[in-house]
């Protein structure tokens, strides 16, 4: 058996390339923020999580281009030893200080960062709790710490009884550490912290929370899922994980939390340790957008009015949605070739959006998954409306 052999056995791509509704890895030429370039023509961009904007911002492309003529392109080396700029410490107080954390620690990359931490923190014997929906990156977290001895307990996507249940199973005094989604990726929901947080003090468990479509959308200021409820972070939840590639348009990640346990996992997690350091471009784009969010919060607020008005110009249309309040609006269409073929004429028609099937959702939850940018005007947002309307007709899944 050649290990190989899996390869030349997968067909499903090149099944579908053949009938011409293949979706994916789709080239953008140009970015223009709220339109790309693909294939030669402007389109409208309504599939991405650049939510506020700001990848295309002059202060954060003037910051990043003047750190690469100070630090250059690449720092060549890891945190732990040759790869610590004074901009990397810099931004982790900025972080630290915008999240209301004592400390912080930046990551190469938001999947290293859930993939880093959860298995640094939870040991043989110890219990991690994690919803079933949950970002891929907390999976994999999740799977190295299984190997390792830790206990995996899932409960159904953001069911606060179905976690009860499972505290409720696990010896009292066992360390456990609850982690989710703050914002969960294909579907938008926001978590139930409020309850959530009741039941970690309940069951005397810690809670991490992935802000990474949260921040920047949700909250005071866009500070996250916390404020948006009225809790405190530090307070109601321990430790908050972040990306930088949503909201605050750069590439990496980081955890937040009390200085101890983020300077342990500085000492221990490998995805640190043995992982080159953040470039200083993308370092420096961060600490712009950090300045940007704060002094513009009025950005914070046209995202959550562009969601708010594509969910009702759809609902209007009688589209089936995912309820949410966040700027990620996904169509339910309920099958693969109909929803590879709806992102396909949404694209013949100037829509860019993402197309989302099993195994990310449960089968006959295939759905479009629609996400936006807060530079987009009205007129754009209304030209979206009606292509999925025009295409949403044209594919029978509105009458």
């Amino acid at each position: 058996m050649d290990v190989f052999e899996k390869c030349y056995n997968f067909t499903r791509a090149d099944d579908v390339r053949a009938i011409g509704l293949y979706p994916f890895f789709k080239e953008i030429s140009e970015n223009h923020g709220p339109t790309v370039i693909i294939d030669g023509k402007e389109v409208i961009m309504a599939g991405s999580n650049n939510y506020l904007g700001l990848s295309i911002h002059p202060e954060v492309v003037k910051a990043a281009r003047e750190a690469i003529n100070v630090y250059g392109s690449s720092c060549s080396g890891s945190r732990y030893l040759n790869g610590t700029l004074k901009i990397h410490t810099e931004l982790e107080e900025q972080l630290a200080d915008f999240c209301g954390m004592e400390s912080a620690l930046l990551f190469t990359t938001g999947f290293l960062t859930n993939q880093g931490v959860l298995p640094t923190l939870v040991h043989r014997n110890e219990y991690i709790l994690t919803d079933k929906d949950n970002h891929a990156s907390i999976v994999a977290g999740t799977l190295i710490a299984k190997a390792r001895g830790t206990h995996i307990v899932r409960y159904l996507n953001n069911d606060m009884d179905s976690l009860e249940k499972q505290l409720q199973k696990i010896p009292a005094d066992a360390p456990k550490l609850i982690v989710t989604d703050g914002v969960f990726s294909m579907s938008g929901f926001v978590v139930d912290l409020p309850r959530m947080v009741t039941l970690a003090k309940k069951y005397q468990a810690r809670l991490m929370l992935d802000e990474a479509h949260s921040l920047g959308v949700l909250g005071k200021g866009g500070i996250g899922t916390c404020s948006h409820f009225g809790l405190k972070n530090g307070r109601d939840v321990d430790l908050v994980m972040g990306t930088f590639s949503k909201s605050l348009a750069s590439l990496g990640g980081f955890i937040a939390g009390e200085y101890k346990v983020i300077d342990y996992i500085k000492h221990h997690s490998q995805a640190l340790i043995f992982s080159a350091s953040l470039p200083p471009a993308s370092v420096a784009a961060v600490r712009a957008t950090l300045n940007i969010i704060r002094k513009e919060p009025e950005r914070v607020e046209r995202i959550r009015e562009i969601g708010d008005y594509i969910r009702k110009g759809l609902k209007d249309r009688n589209f089936k949605l995912i309820e949410s309040c966040t700027p990620i609006v996904p169509i339910i269409i309920g099958e693969d070739l109909k929803t590879f073929k709806f992102c396909i004429r949404m694209l013949e028609e100037g829509v860019f959006a993402n197309p989302v099937i099993s195994p990310a959702v449960p089968q006959g939850m295939q759905l479009v998954r629609t996400s936006y940018i807060g530079t987009l005007s009205n007129s754009q947002l209304d030209q979206i409306i009606e292509v999925i309307t025009k295409v949403g007709r044209e594919l029978g899944v509105i009458s």
